[in-house]
């Protein structure tokens, strides 16, 4: 399965649409996770922006909230948070790139927390590709993609990776 750039531009008005759909008001917040997490962010803010919406945004790195860490083959790099509005009552979107298990979903909640109390926290994500071991679901969809469990999902966007794709590559075993 392969998605191109055309299909990810899709998936974003639908992501606007659905927010939009849910809060007319446009009081709410936008924190995209790193990496690309924000950059799915970031076009849904200039979106919103085209229709005269002006919400703030924010960056979260979860890097040392991960539950993984000590299972990593690697030190994972470090980037910094940019949450520059207050976030004690305020309505947040988490986005992201890809919903999976939802693990990155709780820690994204978990560092958030540091910021503050939320009066709500919802998730927009580009990508549900299901298999969740926890109990998480997305509030706004792009695209769902049909996987199976062991299958990679790679997700290029222009910003970080030079391009706008999705590969899904089978587990061969």
């Amino acid at each position: 399965m392969q998605l191109n750039a055309g299909d990810l531009s899709s998936a974003v008005d639908r992501l606007v649409t659905a927010i939009l759909s849910a809060n007319s008001d446009g009081q709410f917040a936008l924190v995209g996770l790193r990496s690309r997490g924000d950059e799915v962010a970031e076009r849904i803010l200039e979106q919103l922006a085209s229709r005269g919406i002006e919400v703030p945004m924010g960056v979260l790195d979860i890097s040392l909230y991960r539950d993984d860490l000590a299972h990593l083959n690697f030190n994972p790099k470090l980037q910094s948070s940019e949450i520059d509005f207050p976030v004690d009552g305020t309505h947040i979107i988490i986005v992201d790139d890809v919903l999976f298990t939802g693990r990155t979903v709780r820690s994204a909640i978990d560092a958030l927390m540091d910021y503050g109390r939320p009066a709500k926290i919802e998730l927009a994500t580009l990508i549900d590709r299901g298999h969740r071991e926890l109990p998480f679901a997305p509030d706004y969809t792009g695209v769902f993609l049909e996987t199976e469990r062991m299958d990679y999902v790679d997700v290029r966007l222009v910003q970080t990776d030079g391009e706008d794709a999705v590969m899904v590559t089978k587990n061969p075993a």
